[in-house]
């Protein structure tokens, strides 16, 4: 885990001290007059509040878990946003401030701000929106291969399965009765992933947004655009597109062709990866459960997700497991 400021614990209750005078306090030092207005937006990794701002449309502002990212790997991302918005590229960008700064600090807390920006969840059953998202995924793509980033991590899935299931065995959150058939299950299904990934070696890493699933797509009446960057990192370009399809192969695979359709009139796919989609989803379900069990000490995690932790819910978890390990033994997503 990259480490940011110090002072503020990642366990427990980060956020403790995080009260609405506090984040309206922080607006002022950063220049900005609050109306005293306020609206927590929908985020568990970091704290999200819709301000509301004197004579002036409200901001949304954005404190980041303490010690998740360092500054050099937060700026990279403002950076790869705000030259994508260069582009015309529809993502929300942070805010900078007169001095030249989109990271700001206050009381130990790190915090961006940016405009606000509406919209809905993408109707990703009409197969053109698909072709417009493809659009411009292309394009961000395109100016993802122009650069590499030096303080985000990769789509290293030896290193994300590895340290997920190590993290959910060592620290007593699978069963016992369950933990013999989790740790065989995740160490095939790790072995399959590196195996695929394997084949197609000389496959392209790029800079990608990194968690494009239809939550950080909103939809208005000009179309799509992205939001929520914070996970971008150096990986293949499919990881971008896969998480925007559903229903069985042939679904998908007529998805695929919509998206790859606008996709490619911008940026080549390498269509290899095609055969990375199922070991991505995988390496999602685990890293997702992992993701929660290191969080659990946050409060706002068990509200959340209540359902999790249960003997219950490890027993879905790994029966969905078990199905990915027979998908990924089938024939990868037919390409039209």
């Amino acid at each position: 885990m990259n480490r940011g400021e110090q002072g503020i614990s990642d366990t427990g209750t980060p956020y403790a001290d995080l009260s609405p005078d506090t984040v309206l306090c922080a607006l002022e030092s950063a220049g900005f007059s609050p109306d005293g207005s306020m609206l927590a937006l929908n985020s568990y990794e970091n704290r999200v509040y819709q301000i509301g701002i004197e004579d002036n449309p409200p901001l949304v502002a954005k404190f980041y878990r303490p010690l998740r990212w360092s500054d050099a790997a937060i700026l990279e991302e403002h950076a790869f946003s705000l030259s994508l918005a260069k582009e015309e590229i529809p993502v929300v960008a942070p805010l900078v401030s007169s001095t030249g700064e989109t990271l700001h600090r206050y009381q130990g807390y790190r915090f961006s701000l940016f405009p606000r920006q509406g919209g809905r969840w993408p109707e990703l059953d009409n197969l053109d929106n698909l072709t417009w998202i493809g659009r411009f995924l292309g394009r961000i793509h395109l100016l993802g291969t122009t650069r590499k980033f030096a303080h985000r991590p990769s789509m290293n899935p030896k290193e994300i399965c590895r340290e997920s299931s190590a993290f959910l065995l060592q620290n007593g959150f699978i069963p016992l009765e369950l933990e013999t058939s989790y740790r065989q299950l995740s160490m095939e299904l790790q072995m399959m992933i590196e195996s695929a990934f394997d084949q197609v070696p000389s496959c392209r890493w790029i800079c990608l947004h990194g968690d494009c699933h239809p939550g950080n797509i909103l939809w208005t009446d000009l179309g799509p655009h992205f939001v929520d960057i914070d996970d971008c990192r150096m990986g293949p370009a499919i990881q971008d597109l896969w998480m925007l399809l559903s229903g069985d192969h042939r679904d998908m695979a007529l998805q695929f062709s919509y998206l790859r359709d606008g996709y490619e009139m911008f940026c080549e796919l390498d269509l290899r990866e095609v055969a990375l989609i199922e070991p991505l989803r995988t390496l999602r379900m685990i890293h997702y459960a992992a993701w929660i069990a290191r969080r659990w000490n946050d409060p706002a995690f068990p509200a959340a997700f209540p359902w999790f932790n249960s003997i219950q819910y490890w027993q879905e978890h790994l029966s969905q497991l078990e199905q990915q390990k027979s998908v990924l033994q089938q024939s990868p997503l037919p390409v039209y």
